[in-house]
């Protein structure tokens, strides 16, 4: 998300494309993951930002393609995520502040799965960590266990939030990456329809409004 050495980060280039050095990220993105990203054009505006996801009152769902069948077709991954020595994460059987991802898995060509997963909190590679700990590592994602590839093929497809008492809901399809441009992941992806449209369990706020 920030500048390393040597190179600039996505925030920087968000603020040089958009031409308001302001523009403040009200949440972030793991560096190899695409898609969208909300920033607020105010500090005032980046704290009411702060407070719906505090409250869990922005839906995000993500899109991602793995090549092996998950333990099964849809549910929930709840689990501590605790860092191990090599800097990555895993997942725990302990739930005293747990990560908590739902999805479905849908079949896409030559054995691949795509996954629509939907976090209801933000730790980070929470995604990534439990599609591993579902025994179904993302291409791409070789330091969970996943198969070399052109990209990480996880993707922010789609977002929906209230602001100022208007609904807001946005959508983006993946521009890179061989296989999320392919006709099989297109037509998967018609067959979806819309992430909302499926049966997501309720998840309580964790603050009251």
């Amino acid at each position: 998300m920030h500048d390393e050495p040597g190179e600039k980060g996505f925030v920087t280039l968000v603020r040089t494309v958009l031409g308001d050095s302001a523009l403040l990220p009200a949440h972030r993105l793991d560096k190899p993951t695409s898609g969208l990203c909300i920033f607020a054009k105010s500090s005032g505006a980046a704290a009411q930002f702060g407070q719906l996801f505090e409250r869990k009152l922005v839906t995000k769902y993500y899109l991602a393609i793995t090549s092996k069948k998950p333990a099964k077709k849809q549910g929930a991954i709840i689990g501590d995520m605790v860092k191990t020595r090599n800097g990555s994460w895993k997942l725990t059987a302990a739930k005293t502040n747990p990560a908590i991802t739902h999805f479905f898995s849908f079949a896409l060509a030559s054995g691949m799965r795509l996954i629509l997963l939907k976090p209801s909190t933000g730790k980070t590679h929470q995604l990534r960590v439990a599609l591993k700990a579902l025994g179904a590592a993302i291409i791409g994602d070789e330091r969970y266990g996943g198969e070399p590839s052109d990209r990480l093929y996880l993707h922010a497809y789609q977002l929906e939030f209230e602001f100022n008492g208007e609904r807001h809901s946005f959508k983006c399809k993946p521009t890179s990456g061989e296989l999320f441009l392919s006709e099989a992941f297109s037509s998967a992806l018609i067959d979806i329809g819309d992430a909302p449209s499926h049966a997501w369990p309720t998840v309580k706020n964790k603050k009251p409004l």
